[in-house]
């Protein structure tokens, strides 16, 4: 599908978040521009600190911005809001975290933990409704119903991680931030929260911005990928388009990193070391720019030049 055509959920526009005042000001993600498209799976891949979650956590209304702003269906949710459309903008965009551990209340039952945001926004008329809700969620996440009066340290790793996605969609939200939420599980676990995401995803119609800092796993679950490198974006295309045609160095440098099944392979393989340096910006200035088909990659006019002849060239072959 054409992407002029597909509607577009929420929309960030030349933000700029910033740590620290004064002299200690840090600024953590510069001039950052995107859209994500209704019922897809865009991918935030980029090293630690590259400040992939904090504009996961600026689209969630955590982290305030220093410049820019943030729209969801069109309306700004960045900033100060009434308290009604607050409310709205916390309900309908939730957050699933990294750590299933620290992220769960150690002293709440799993009832407690999953029904919070029912409580907190009544999204129940009786008792007996609120009780079939998180049944039903709980059931829908592979746990039983028994599990609720336990207590998260109860869980391993992974049950852990499958409350906290019960916690979001049984809020019924329209979007979800997916921060590496199978980072810190056992790799046996991660292609069963993989999968029960894209479940709910095709169920509930949902579009999700899936934080990572692995290509290998986001190719297999995003429909696009954007790739941060200390808080610029310096690629973003479709996934298959990124994995065949990667133009920005740092882009193959992370594609390098990705280990080959077969040890002689990987022995033997060489690995691209991104270095910063090789780019000359002193007289003409980089940007974003889309080379085409929405294939966007951050250069000057020199390498954005070198980047289409490479990409076409490769194409032709």
């Amino acid at each position: 599908m054409e992407q002029e055509k597909r509607e577009i959920v929420l929309q960030v526009k030349n933000i700029d978040i910033v740590f620290g005042s004064g002299k200690n000001a840090f600024k953590a993600i510069d001039n950052v521009s995107f859209d994500i498209y209704k019922g897809e799976t865009l991918a935030l891949v980029g090293e630690s600190g590259s400040g992939k979650t904090t504009i996961g956590r600026a689209i969630v209304r955590i982290n305030p911005l220093a410049a820019g702003e943030i729209l969801y269906k069109g309306e700004r949710i960045s900033g100060r809001l009434s308290k009604g459309k607050d409310r709205e903008v916390i309900r309908k965009l939730q957050m699933i975290f990294q750590d299933p551990a620290a992220s769960l209340n150690e002293r709440a039952t799993i009832e407690y933990i999953i029904s919070e945001g029912l409580y907190n926004f009544r999204l129940f008329t009786d008792e007996k409704e609120r009780i079939e809700k998180i049944e039903n969620i709980i059931r829908e996440v592979g746990l039983l119903p028994e599990h609720l009066t336990r207590y998260p340290h109860e869980f391993s790793g992974g049950q852990r991680q499958r409350i906290g996605i019960a916690r979001s969609i049984v809020m019924e939200p329209e979007f979800i931030v997916a921060d590496e939420p199978i980072s810190a599980l056992d790799v046996s676990i991660r292609a069963q929260v993989l999968n029960l995401l894209r479940k709910f995803q095709i169920e509930r119609d949902l579009t999700y911005l899936f934080i990572a800092h692995d290509l290998s796993i986001v190719r297999f679950i995003s429909d696009r990928i954007i790739v941060i490198y200390k808080g610029k974006l310096m690629e973003i295309a479709e996934t298959e388009e990124l994995f065949k045609y990667p133009l920005h160095p740092y882009t193959r440098s992370l594609i390098s990193a990705i280990p080959v099944p077969d040890p002689i392979i990987e022995k033997s393989k060489k690995l691209f070391v991104y270095d910063p340096s090789l780019h000359d910006y002193s007289s003409s200035k980089p940007e974003l720019v889309d080379i085409g088909g929405g294939h966007f990659v951050y250069g000057n006019e020199e390498e954005i030049a070198r980047y289409k002849a490479w990409r076409f060239r490769k194409e032709a072959k």
